[in-house]
């Protein structure tokens, strides 16, 4: 499916949840993330940041200009805030146990569901990247431009290349419109919004439940979907993504959003 956005979905069970203990420059994984990644399409990480932590990033993100959606927000790399943390240590050590010693952050999304803005999002992949210049090539697009960024729709091999760590700054609960997810699909490369839908139907989902200061780790291509809220608890979650380089195919630098 053609997704111009960082987008939502849910699902995980006891296997794909891991505790970490040690400092901010060293984690240690009482199982591999990565090899979860791998097969999975994703993880959680519980407890990766204290409870102290995540109210004073909220806060600083709850007090800052931030232009919003009904959703939430996009592009916000702009705050310094969401910069630093994109560089924290934690994430960095999780990323580049995925995508090597080079992986950077590029892009952040906010996203904010609660009874106020309760929304859903469809079963889809996300297969949009901001990129700093234009180019007809074979694989890429549909171009499109928001809030002054370039985006094109990218091939599979370039999406390999990414990975996205969703850090919550509530509990993500059964009830509040979780991100849901369908195990492995991202082994089949870009679909079709028919090959999506045929996939939701035979596949079984999972619900990404992840408590506050948790982190979910997951690959663009993975499927995914997200529910409306049947709950007054606000669900607000801050999607990071990472890539190899910001080089992303010859010729192709990624734009910091």
């Amino acid at each position: 499916m053609q997704h111009a956005d960082a987008g939502e979905g849910a699902g995980t069970d006891a296997e794909s949840s891991y505790d970490y203990a040690g400092s901010e420059e060293r984690l240690i994984p009482a199982s591999s993330f990565a090899e979860h990644i791998d097969a999975q399409g994703f993880a959680i990480v519980e407890g990766v940041f204290s409870q102290a932590e995540i109210s004073s990033i909220a806060d600083s993100i709850e007090r800052a200009p931030l232009p919003r959606s009904r959703a939430g927000a996009r592009h916000a790399m702009q705050l310094p805030i969401i910069a630093d943390l994109s560089h924290d240590g934690r994430l960095l050590a999780l990323t580049r146990e995925v995508l090597g010693a080079e992986a950077v952050p590029y892009r952040a999304t906010l996203f904010d569901k609660s009874a106020d803005a309760n929304w859903l999002v469809i079963w889809h992949q996300d297969t949009a990247l901001p990129l700093r210049r234009q180019e007809d090539r074979a694989g890429w697009g549909p171009w499109s431009v928001k809030a002054g960024v370039i985006y094109a729709h990218a091939p599979t091999a370039a999406l390999n290349r990414v990975l996205a760590l969703r850090v919550h700054l509530d509990d993500s609960t059964s009830s509040n419109g979780p991100l849901r997810v369908l195990p492995g699909t991202h082994r089949h490369g870009v679909l079709s919004d028919t090959d999506v839908a045929a996939l939701a139907q035979r596949s079984e989902p999972v619900d990404c439940v992840v408590g506050r200061g948790g982190v979910l780790g997951m690959r663009p291509l993975t499927v995914h979907a997200s529910s409306k809220s049947r709950s007054d608890a606000a669900r607000r979650v801050l999607h990071i993504e990472y890539a190899q380089a910001m080089t992303i195919e010859q010729g192709f630098e990624l734009a910091v959003a």
